[in-house]
């Protein structure tokens, strides 16, 4: 099977971390062939494709100048003749070759308009709520797909504490999130002041970096908080922290909840739609209100000083990663759907 992906992401991004994971989970498979065209904006994804064997061509993505990536895509299948197209996300997706609309797939990681992907005519979506999302746009049903992210962190070891600056004995939460408003992490900041002796690990970038450092230097917090800046190593910080903070305003399904089953970590999480999806309160997570200061705070003070309570939690998101979000899972249910894609063609 010759799988071929395409993604014009950003430089760094929980999306792009996905579509970089997927693809070398696939790889392992046997019987999978893969080629990839992306942006040349992130060296660590090339040397990742580049040391698994994958193949790889570099395009602009450029909207004003389109005939440039469309000859880099038009070469790539010529030369590497996929049985099935991946574009993973919107702006990949408005570069597909009608030419091959049969054999190519929109990836939704957000609520996307179908527009994005008129020349692809298979979906998949990363939630039962973004399937549910692509159908109501008039998508059949028969050419839906769900396949759930995964997360394999391989035991990692625990990152450093020394390192990040943070006493051995403290207890730390861990947020993994672009620097932006729809993550909330003012609200994280807010709850902290309320929480005496919390280390906070901030690992992401983005828009608003100067924004939450002037809001932690306001709540005098700078001796608390740490602002990782963006991270390959998820996992070892993971293994490093007592409990996971998600209080994201909008989130069409977080990843993040995942990670943290994976890495045997409990989370507490706002009840954005893509969280509130898959978080039981109580079973497997925490989930409180969106923008809820109090509630983050009374959450992530129970989870570090309730008896039991993280590992409930803890045995709780095991349960849901084991039954969904393994990386055998994954490859299962993208296998499947790319041979139903090829047994239509």
């Amino acid at each position: 099977m010759k799988i071929m992906h395409v993604m014009a992401g950003a430089a760094e991004g929980g999306a792009e971390n996905i579509m970089l994971e997927s693809v070398l989970a696939l790889q392992e498979h046997h019987g999978v062939e893969q080629f990839v065209v992306t942006r040349d904006n992130n060296a660590f994804r090339l040397e990742q494709f580049k040391a698994a064997g994958i193949g790889t061509a570099t395009a602009s993505f450029d909207k004003w100048l389109k005939f440039r990536t469309t000859n880099v895509l038009k070469k790539a299948i010529a030369e590497f003749k996929p049985d099935v197209i991946e574009y993973w996300m919107g702006r990949a997706g408005q570069f597909a070759l009608a030419s091959h609309r049969d054999i190519s797939i929109g990836w939704y990681g957000g609520y996307y308009k179908l527009e994005r992907f008129k020349n692809c005519k298979w979906h998949i979506g990363l939630s039962i709520d973004l399937c549910r999302h692509i159908r109501e746009q008039g998508v059949d049903d028969a050419h839906v797909g769900l396949v759930h992210t995964m997360a394999d962190f391989n035991n990692a070891e625990p990152a450093s504490r020394a390192d990040l600056d943070t006493p051995a004995d403290a207890p730390v939460a861990l947020a993994l999130a672009r620097l932006h408003w729809k993550k909330g992490l003012d609200t994280l900041l807010d709850a902290t002041v309320k929480i005496p002796g919390l280390y906070v690990w901030i690992a992401g970038d983005g828009p608003i970096e100067h924004e939450l450092k002037a809001h932690c230097s306001r709540n005098g917090l700078e001796d608390r908080v740490r602002f990782l800046g963006w991270r390959n190593d998820r996992g070892a910080l993971l293994a490093a922290c007592d409990v996971v903070a998600f209080p994201s305003r909008y989130e069409p399904f977080g990843t993040v909840t995942v990670d943290s089953w994976a890495a045997r970590r409990p989370i507490v999480a706002a009840d954005a739609v893509g969280p509130a999806a898959y978080v039981k309160d109580g079973v497997n997570g925490l989930l409180i209100p969106k923008d809820d200061v109090d509630a983050l705070a009374t959450a992530l003070t129970r989870v570090l000083k309730e008896p039991g309570l993280a590992d409930k939690l803890v045995a709780g998101g095991d349960a849901t990663y084991e039954a969904t979000f393994t990386k055998a899972a994954f490859q299962r249910d993208s296998l499947e759907f790319y041979n139903k894609i090829i047994a239509a063609h």
